[in-house]
């Protein structure tokens, strides 16, 4: 049985609790995920998920992964497979790190194994490692911008608007 394991990692300035807020937040996927397009389902450990992925350029597929772990603000990790046990068989992990006050270190990989992974080679594993760059530096994106601070201003008593006297 051969097997292979792809892993990517990204400083994140946010704490882990906004990460996992994001990460764990399936249904705003579609607004800023360019990985994974959707997630059905909860993050909950033994529950059931449909995802697709599809990285920039590739067709895409959606599979049913088992939640292996659900670790609030720590790690998510599912076991998705083609078929049966043992044919193909990806385990996706998402690990979030605490590094130093307000800043982690989020760590996406994947290992896969089965008969099928000689057959899986070159191209797809570039286009999900891009896929996993890719999503990780949007995740930063959104998870910086929500921490930074609200500059909008308060309306002041002169910017209010009067109606004009009849």
């Amino acid at each position: 049985m051969s097997g292979r394991q792809l892993q990517t990692e990204i400083e994140i300035d946010a704490g882990p609790e906004r990460v996992w807020s994001i990460l764990t937040d399936f249904a705003a996927y579609p607004e800023w995920n360019p990985f994974i397009r959707f997630i059905h389902g909860a993050a909950e450990q033994g529950g059931r998920l449909e995802v697709r992925i599809q990285p920039s350029g590739t067709k895409g597929m959606t599979f049913r992964p088992s939640v292996l772990v659900a670790d609030a603000g720590r790690e998510l990790r599912w076991l998705g497979r083609l078929l049966l046990p043992g044919i193909f068989d990806g385990e996706h992990r998402f690990v979030i790190e605490p590094i130093a006050a307000g800043k982690v270190r989020f760590q996406q990989s994947e290992r896969f194994s089965g008969i099928l992974v000689p057959i899986f080679r070159g191209s797809h594993y570039r286009d999900t490692k891009r896929g996993f760059e890719e999503m990780n530096l949007a995740l930063k994106e959104r998870a910086e911008a929500q921490e930074a601070p609200n500059n909008r201003l308060e309306p002041t008593a002169h910017s209010a608007t009067t109606q004009p006297e009849r």
